[in-house]
């Protein structure tokens, strides 16, 4: 099992631990709105590291932003698999045809 396998399933284990004992199950205790905002934080800082940050610094908020997106997944009941089968389905695609055929 991989990293984000294994963190994956602790998110899981965690979602309905005690609030006081879990800072996953803080977050889903103050519901979606608290976990889309962590995440967008996390974007925020891991683009700041970017442009100005060490390289610990951006290793960091990577590390950062891929644990909040697991929680924000678990939130929805999405699996992480899923997103791997979305990657895996427009692999081979360029970039720009594949938005440019998005319907959003």
């Amino acid at each position: 099992m991989d990293t984000l396998s294994r963190l994956e399933r602790t998110i899981a284990e965690r979602r309905r631990a005690d609030p006081s004992q879990s800072y996953v199950a803080t977050l889903h205790a103050k519901g979606l709105p608290q976990i889309a905002r962590k995440l967008g934080e996390e974007g925020v800082e891991a683009a700041i590291a970017t442009l100005s940050g060490s390289e610990a610094e951006l290793t960091g908020e990577a590390a950062d932003i891929l644990f909040h997106l697991l929680v924000a997944l678990d939130a929805r009941d999405i699996p992480f698999a899923e997103v791997l089968a979305e990657l895996d389905r427009r692999e081979g695609t360029s970039g720009l045809e594949e938005k440019a055929g998005r319907t959003q």
